[in-house]
């Protein structure tokens, strides 16, 4: 951006914290399939949950590894659509249902 100096974060304090208190709805990923759409079709690991197609621009936003970690779909409040990896998820989220 014009007019914004770049600084070297090392040399400033250390940036603000926050804790989560969302409440989301997510399925951990069992298998993933990355179409040249852009959209995946996703494989949960919850018993119960049959493979479901994402849209469009999911694929932009995984960043996992079907064999390493595949992670977690996660859909927020307003019905956004995301990727977490399983630690950042399970460190900051608890099942409550």
């Amino acid at each position: 951006m014009i007019g914004i100096e770049e600084r070297d974060m090392s040399e400033s304090a250390e940036m603000p914290r926050y804790s989560c208190h969302k409440t989301v709805h997510a399925l951990k990923i069992a298998a993933i399939e990355i179409h040249e759409d852009g959209s995946a079709t996703i494989a949960p690991a919850d018993p119960g949950f049959a493979a479901f197609r994402t849209d469009r621009d999911f694929a932009s936003k995984f960043r996992g590894s079907t064999d390493d970690d595949p992670g977690f779909y996660v859909v927020y409040e307003g019905g956004y659509a995301s990727w977490s990896p399983t630690k950042a998820f399970v460190d900051g989220y608890s099942r409550i249902l």
